[in-house]
């Protein structure tokens, strides 16, 4: 089992956000809203071209911890979206235990683009051990 330590960190590269991605996920989620799979309903809006769902930003932010403790340890997750991910960008998630206190260890997360562009921060309580 993995023990968690006050600086400890973590991080993820999430695969390539791609057209077949974001089609494959507005599928899978229900969420079929034009910005995410359809060019020409960006452009008539004013926005270049489509972009990934935050909630598959939360999905691999997620997928960072699941990997690194078993679920049962997840005590609360929570997110705020702050930019949004471009198609055929490549995010990073990563976290950081900042204390651990009455054997929980809280969390800050990110979200970031390869710009250093953080598209999403959040945090996490986790059983420390």
């Amino acid at each position: 089992m993995t023990t968690l330590n006050p600086g400890d960190t973590v991080t993820l590269d999430a695969p390539k956000i791609s057209r077949t991605a974001l089609a494959l996920y507005a599928g899978a989620s229900g969420d079929h809203n034009p910005v995410h799979i359809d060019i020409d309903a960006c452009k008539a809006v004013g926005i270049d071209d489509v972009f990934a769902h935050g909630m598959l930003s939360m999905a691999y932010l997620a997928r960072l911890l699941t990997d690194w403790v078993s679920q049962e340890r997840i005590k609360s997750y929570e997110v705020r979206f702050s930019a949004i991910t471009p198609v055929n960008s490549t995010p990073v998630c990563k976290g950081t235990v900042t204390k651990v206190e009455d054997d929980l260890a809280h969390l800050d997360l990110t979200v970031s683009l390869p710009d250093g562009t953080v598209t999403l921060r959040g945090s996490a309580v986790l059983s420390a051990n």
